[in-house]
């Protein structure tokens, strides 16, 4: 048997890694930027993180919720601190994509509703309503097309109201990431997250936002959208919450109502699951990580936005898209092959920087030492 080949993979096999650091099979040593896909979010290999899965696993590493798991209560107590979010109700899961679809199916359990309103450029996942509201049809099989998703122009206030004029209540949900990620970094602007809360309180639909990439203190803030000043009814959130550990999760507010059988889910909040997460959030509390990402971030920017050569900087925190223009496609993969460096990209010409919270000065210094050579060389 071999592999059903969908992904596209550079010709590296990584064997080790540590921090910001991995290596692969021949001892090479490369920078990581990207944590695959914004995944490792306090370094690979962090010494608490590992004593905590081992310790964890010489006790227990799973039994499904049929039983009670205290530590999915922790991580929950832990997550209602962090985030400011203390009155919010926890429901854990595998991945990005399930917190999505859960989120979704729940706002329409709640107001028996059908109509989802999503945005262009917008990446929600793979399962079966999450990438129906995932602006790609490439990835959208014929199954899962549905005339319930209606997607309008991202930012675009006056066609938000228009649409609210036309559906009323048939809305069930808005779903919209703070900044999206596959989309090219692009940030969802305060007055249009203020917007769909207005809306989404005059007719009774549900807000929810999508931090599975933008989240869990990426930006700066525990959820991109906070720096509207407005709470969301659901948040989703996975990538960085388990440092590489599947675990997926949505916080919801305290106007749901759960009753047995209402969501449900195998893997979901197991114990090895939980202890990967709990050490995440000990992390970030403990070094201040939150702060770091806007502190770095701020830098990285402020000095990316100095290269004549680059089009646009984009974003917040460590989640940051660099637009090159066309004639630049290569430096991408330049920075891999020639500098080490793993980045990430958004088409058609983004670099996608989203690196591990705790990275330094000295690291953003390379990346830049490293941008600018590219650039030159042009």
């Amino acid at each position: 048997m071999d592999l059903f080949n969908v992904y596209p993979i550079n010709p590296i096999n990584i064997v080790r890694a540590k921090g910001s650091s991995v290596w692969d099979a021949s001892g090479t040593e490369y920078l990581d930027l990207y944590g695959g896909h914004a995944v490792i979010s306090i370094g690979h290999s962090h010494p608490h993180y590992v004593e905590s899965i081992t310790n964890q696993l010489h006790q227990i590493g799973f039994y499904s919720n049929s039983v009670e798991i205290p530590l999915q209560r922790q991580l929950a107590r832990q997550l209602g601190e962090i985030s400011g979010k203390d009155d919010y109700a926890l429901f854990l899961c595998n991945s990005g994509a399930e917190a999505n679809e859960n989120a979704l199916k729940l706002a329409s359990f709640h107001n028996g509703r059908k109509k989802i309103i999503a945005f262009t450029k917008s990446f929600h996942g793979r399962t079966s309503l999450a990438v129906a509201a995932t602006d790609n049809p490439t990835i959208v099989a014929p199954v899962n097309r549905t005339e319930n998703v209606v997607f309008l122009p991202f930012n675009d206030e006056e066609a938000l109201t228009r649409a609210f004029q036309v559906f009323g209540q048939e809305i069930s949900a808005v779903i919209i990431e703070g900044i999206q990620g596959v989309g090219g970094i692009r940030e969802a602007s305060v007055s249009f997250l203020r917007l769909i809360r207005s809306l989404c309180d005059t007719h009774e639909a549900v807000f929810i936002a999508d931090a599975v990439q933008c989240g869990y203190g990426r930006t700066g803030d525990f959820y991109s959208q906070d720096y509207a000043g407005i709470n969301a009814d659901i948040y989703s959130m996975a990538k960085g919450m388990g440092n590489g550990f599947p675990i997926g999760a949505i916080s919801i507010s305290p106007k749901f109502k759960a009753s047995f059988g209402m969501l449900g889910t195998t893997f979901g909040g197991n114990h090895l699951a939980c202890a990967a997460a709990i050490a995440v959030l000990d992390i970030i509390q403990r070094d201040c990580l939150l702060e770091n990402a806007r502190h770095i971030g701020n830098y990285l920017i402020t000095e990316l936005k100095k290269f004549d050569k680059v089009k646009e900087v984009r974003g917040r925190g460590l989640m940051i898209g660099v637009e090159l223009p066309v004639e630049l496609s290569d430096v991408k993969k330049d920075l891999l092959v020639k500098n080490r460096i793993f980045t990430g990209e958004a088409k058609p010409n983004v670099i996608r920087i989203l690196p591990a919270l705790n990275i330094t000065s000295a690291i953003a210094d390379t990346f830049l030492t490293a941008l600018d050579e590219r650039l030159k060389t042009v």
